[in-house]
């Protein structure tokens, strides 16, 4: 029977209406719709959904709790694995792990796990209780406050370790206060409440150290009775193209464009916060940031373009997060590469000059090579260009730190546990990886949380 039920759709804004705010894009289910939903699930002997999520939520057994209406239950059993179930369910691509994992999937929709999890969390928001061992007498340090430092500063918490995460920023909450939109992730709503529940955990988070600067590693170890360390810094620093024109005015990276606008507040009229749309934006990339910055320059009354050098089929944001900007009237150029970028007298930008791409063969991450078509030259008139090419690691860790080793492309050396290079100190997400997921950021953080654990128990 349960096969044989539909997906229960999600409401969502209108996409004329949404795409002059920045309020939340998806209504989410109410209490009916989540147990209709719920009642799909086949509750599989091996789910599949449970070994594709890199947190191990016990999915069946959440959803089953739904099902009979008992929400505290399931709020419960979520926290067992996830401490940003309200995030999680908003941004993580599960079309790609748990619901792309799902049976139902193979000859129809799969179960909507992302949107019930997002729910449970939202109707459970402030009222979550955790169990938490009583207090060992060691200290962790952990470096970031994104997803892969709350992840593991909960795991750690919870097994009575004194925790204190050091942010570099005035807010804690890494990418996911300055890097995911309003309309995608509520900060005041629902990050500040996720954000809040680790630390009921006895996680104490300072802000505005910069480790490297206002602090080194060897001094929180040497120094401030910290006996493990987890650097879960992320990856901020952006990548630009090498073009001709990047350095005119108007031209931004996406961490710039979305820090603004999101951690410094630009969208609202109470911040005087600095930002530059103009009336045409073009944005350079195909990624989830690329869907993130171009549906921001829309909603502050930019005429937008995204500009990608691939076909649809090959873009690599969310198929969601694609649609949604095509309903709020993105336009987008496929197989177009930027060559340079255009400027007047003033030296703001006035254009950029592309030129069309056709796919040839497979390259090493397995999809067709774009290649120029020569004499295929045009411009696409534009005030400001937004360069989401994604981001790799912040080098002032390693340089700071003696002992840790770095990949060519920055990212930090460590084994699957998040053992680093150097004794005591671990690393896990985007700081090692290079941009990645929320999701998979939170997994290595709780790997790296049992590491240190196991490290602190065998001195």
């Amino acid at each position: 029977m349960a096969n044989r039920i539909p997906r229960v759709p999600v409401r969502e804004q209108d996409p004329k209406v949404r795409a002059h705010n920045f309020e939340e894009v998806c209504y989410g289910y109410d209490l009916d719709e989540a147990r209709l939903e719920a009642s799909r699930c086949l509750h599989c002997k091996n789910p599949r959904c449970v070994a594709a999520c890199p947190v191990s939520i016990k999915i069946p057994d959440f959803i089953a709790l739904v099902a009979e209406g008992d929400i505290k239950g399931a709020a419960a059993k979520i926290a067992e694995d996830s401490s940003l179930p309200a995030v999680c369910g908003r941004v993580c691509p599960q079309e790609t792990q748990c619901e792309g994992s799902c049976i139902l999937g193979v000859k129809g929709e799969p179960v909507a796990i992302g949107k019930l999890e997002r729910f449970v969390a939202d109707a459970s928001l402030g009222t979550a209780s955790t169990s938490v061992a009583a207090s060992n007498g060691h200290k962790v340090a952990v470096i970031g406050s994104g997803p892969a430092g709350l992840a593991c500063a909960s795991d750690l918490a919870k097994l009575g370790y004194g925790v204190t995460i050091f942010e570099a920023l005035h807010k804690a909450g890494g990418v996911l206060e300055y890097g995911i939109p309003e309309f995608r992730l509520p900060k005041e709503k629902v990050l500040r409440h996720e954000i809040d529940e680790v630390r009921a955990l006895g996680v104490k988070i300072e802000t505005d150290v910069i480790v490297g600067r206002t602090v080194t590693i060897d001094r929180l170890l040497d120094e401030e009775g910290f006996e493990a360390v987890f650097v879960g810094t992320g990856a901020g620093l952006p990548k630009f193209m090498g073009i001709p024109g990047e350095n005119l005015n108007g031209v931004f990276s996406a961490n710039e464009f979305l820090t603004r606008n999101n951690l410094m507040k630009a969208f609202r009229d109470d911040y005087r916060t600095p930002i530059h749309t103009g009336a045409k934006v073009c944005v350079v990339g195909g990624g989830n940031v690329a869907m993130d910055a171009a549906r921001t320059a829309l909603r502050l009354g930019a005429d937008t373009t995204i500009v990608y050098r691939r076909t649809e089929a090959e873009l690599p944001a969310r198929k969601e997060e694609v649609h949604h900007a095509k309903e709020e009237g993105i336009d987008f150029r496929m197989l177009t590469n930027p060559v340079e970028i255009l400027g007047d007298e003033r030296g703001w930008v006035r254009a950029i000059k592309c030129i069309r791409m056709e796919l040839g063969e497979p390259d090493e991450s397995g999809r067709r090579r774009p290649v120029e078509i020569p004499g295929s030259e045009y411009e696409i008139p534009t005030d400001t260009v937004i360069m989401a090419l994604g981001t790799s690691p912040n080098p002032l860790i390693a340089k700071t730190t003696p002992g840790l080793e770095t990949t060519r492309r920055g990212g930090l050396v460590a084994d699957e546990a998040g053992a680093t290079t150097r004794a005591g100190v671990f690393a896990g997400g985007d700081a090692v990886t290079g941009a990645a997921t929320v999701i998979l950021a939170m997994g290595a953080g709780r790997k790296a949380a049992a590491a240190i654990d196991a490290y602190l128990h065998s001195k």
